[in-house]
């Protein structure tokens, strides 16, 4: 072993730097899984580390990985799917081991610009405030102003409470790439300081989206960021900044984050909002209002029609209102690109005008107009083109309340070979962690196949809690099948009563997972008044109540049962008496009508695989796996598993979801 290693196994052992904190116990587990990390961090390799929860992985990670950035001057990048861990490693784990390590290091949050309030473009705000607001949006501004000048760390998340910014205002004062310059605007920005921040910091904390937004971006940014890259060519491989490593925690998640990530997607509703803040026919006002001649005004205003002529005549030639919201596309030009070239010609009108400003910050500001749309008309051209349709799904979905507005996306089948090149065979330390990385007995190699870590080296740890004694595994064996193995009204109220029946043996205090958002609804009607008579708050997942306001009624509130979908079944940390059942409805295989599911199942197939036995079943066990990991969150927690689908007794491939069952857990079949 080497120096740091040698050092993690005396950090985690009995007598070692956290033994003296407030409520530590040696855990084997955790220490093995340290020592693992630090391994990898010393030989510049990839680790995959499934740690069962309980282990502490955190510390686990966070220990050496502070260490060996310290030691090395190198930076550590620490990724997570949720805000909630964010919020716990910035507020708390760094924190706990700058105190264990007894040393002062840097750590930074790195949030995406658009989060951060930008000085400049607030006073340019204020100065252009009658060519863009009306008197409510106004006094927002003023009220920005105040709130400026002691804002701490001027992003979206310091604004207080009682300040309603609406998004108009707030698209107006964030920062955008060139207007937000050090030139511009001096070290006191806000957001200037937060690049400084992160800049310095030994350890940069962030979320998924972002890194491999970044990621998908970084050639770009050794190009364009001058504080957070130096002139000197880097010397040993980065990942988005130099010299870094990286730590993918929840990393069961990445595959598809990636997918997005390096996709594309044109939204109607955010590309009509930018159109009208650059000048609105019917207000008078906008961005470029004082620039305006009357040929900018024709262009913005072609502009405007052609993008209400081209999302309305793309919605009939691929009838998405007819396919439940969300179509794929297939055949090259499936639509006339009238877009595009409206795009382009305001696009090019804008770079004119930019080019011949002798004031700076108007021409910044043109510039950011015409990046903006540059990537609207390039977005369009591939969308329509279906340009990368030999490695890319494409498809058109439908949102709003009333689904009025489209998007076309695209996403990237198999990110297996483009994370093998940019995470797993770089010559780098990347290491990714999860409570969920193994499909049970056979391993991390769904997985590392899914990610193109074939070659990093695994570890497998159970967890340390006492299933014996604190959950106890309910399987519904009498249950009927799913529709359409069985009727819809024979399978409701056979759903219903074991839901009800479960319910009554936890007193309430229960999540109860659902895979179909119209049977959560149903099933939501038919339990209101049984939760309501037995004075239980039934929280229902769309009913207006954002995931974070849900969870803080749900813990507050003992006795609440919460109905919830696909991000229920991951990411959500109920420790204590509020949540002592979890009733899965259905074992949790995605939907074949979801484009990237379905390209990816034909993907298999063209490669000669089995979709169901390759991908549906391994992703099905990861997120039951995940699900029921939601029940026993502490060693002092007791519950229930209810398990509500009869096919994990019924089926060949039901033993593969027994198995993922903690195998000291007591089971009932009934």
């Amino acid at each position: 072993m080497g120096q740091l290693t040698d050092q993690t196994e005396h950090d985690f052992s009995a007598n070692g730097i956290l033994s003296g904190g407030r409520g530590f116990e040696y855990r084997p587990q955790q220490q093995l899984m340290a020592t693992a990390v630090a391994a990898a961090l010393e030989n510049r390799s990839a680790l995959l580390a499934e740690a069962g929860t309980g282990v502490g992985k955190s510390l686990a990670y966070l220990i050496p990985a502070i260490r060996h950035a310290l030691e090395h001057n190198r930076k550590a990048v620490i990724s997570t799917h949720t805000i909630n861990l964010q919020e716990q490693l910035f507020h708390k784990d760094i924190p706990t081991v700058a105190k264990a390590l007894g040393v002062e290091f840097r750590a930074a949050l790195l949030k995406g610009r658009a989060n951060y309030l930008c000085r400049t473009r607030l006073k340019r705000a204020l100065e252009q405030a009658t060519d863009l607001f009306n008197q409510a949006e106004t006094k927002q501004l003023h009220d920005l102003l105040a709130w400026s000048r002691d804002c701490g760390e001027g992003s979206l998340a310091d604004l207080p409470p009682e300040l309603d910014i609406s998004p108009k205002v707030w698209a107006q004062v964030c920062s955008e790439n060139h207007v937000c310059t050090p030139r511009n605007c001096g070290p006191e920005c806000p957001y200037q300081a937060a690049r400084r921040r992160v800049d310095e910091a030994q350890v940069v904390v962030l979320n998924h989206t972002l890194f491999f937004g970044l990621l998908s971006l970084a050639d770009e940014m050794r190009r364009e960021a001058p504080l957070l890259y130096d002139d000197e060519e880097d010397l040993v491989p980065s990942f988005i900044f130099p010299n870094d490593f990286v730590i993918l925690d929840e990393a069961h998640t990445i595959e598809t984050v990636a997918a997005h990530q390096f996709g594309t997607s044109l939204p109607e509703a955010e590309l009509k909002y930018d159109l009208l803040r650059l000048y609105n026919p019917h207000t008078r006002k906008g961005r470029l209002r004082q620039l305006a001649t009357p040929k900018l005004i024709q262009y913005i205003e072609d502009a405007q029609t052609a993008t209400d002529e081209f999302f309305r005549c793309a919605r009939m030639d691929c009838r998405v209102d007819e396919h439940q919201g969300t179509v794929r596309l297939r055949q090259p030009e499936w639509t006339e690109d009238i877009l595009s070239p409206s795009l382009a010609v305001l696009e090019n009108e804008v770079k004119q005008m930019a080019a011949v400003q002798e004031n700076d910050l108007t021409r910044a500001e043109l510039q950011d107009v015409q990046a903006r749309l540059c990537a609207y008309r390039e977005a369009a051209k591939e969308l329509i083109q279906l340009s990368n349709a030999d490695t890319s799904v494409y498809w058109a979905e439908t949102g709003g309340q009333e689904r009025q507005f489209t998007t076309l996306r695209s996403a990237l089948i198999n990110v297996a070979d483009l994370l093998r090149e940019k995470l797993f065979e770089t010559g780098n330390t990347c290491i990714c962690t999860s409570a969920t990385l193994s499909t049970g007995e056979r391993g991390m190699g769904y997985f590392a196949g899914r990610v193109g870590a074939e070659t990093a080296e695994t570890l497998q740890i159970g967890s340390p809690f006492n299933f014996a004694e604190q959950m106890r595994v309910i399987v519904a064996r009498s249950m009927p099948p799913p529709p359409p193995a069985s009727e819809e009204d024979i399978y409701v109220p056979a759903l219903f009563d074991w839901i009800t029946r479960s319910l009554h043996e936890s007193d309430g205090r229960a999540f109860v997972l659902f895979t179909s958002y119209n049977l959560m609804r149903r099933m939501a009607g038919l339990l209101r008044p049984y939760c309501t008579e037995r004075g239980w708050p039934l929280l229902v997942q769309g009913d207006g109540q954002d995931r974070s306001r849900m969870l803080r009624d749900f813990k507050q509130n003992i006795g609440s049962v919460l109905l919830g979908t696909d991000s229920f079944w991951t990411g959500v940390d109920v420790p204590g008496e509020a949540l002592s059942n979890v009733i899965v409805t259905k074992i949790p295989f995605e939907s074949p009508s979801n484009p990237l599911t379905e390209a990816r199942m034909e993907d298999i197939t063209a490669r000669g695989g089995n979709a169901f036995r390759d991908y549906s079943l391994p992703e099905a066990l990861l997120k039951f796996r995940q699900g029921i990991g939601r029940l026993i969150r502490s060693k002092t927690d007791h519950g229930i598993v209810t398990l509500l689908d009869s096919r994990v007794t019924a089926k060949y491939y039901g033993a593969r979801f027994m198995y993922a069952i903690p195998a000291a857990a007591p089971r009932e079949f009934l």
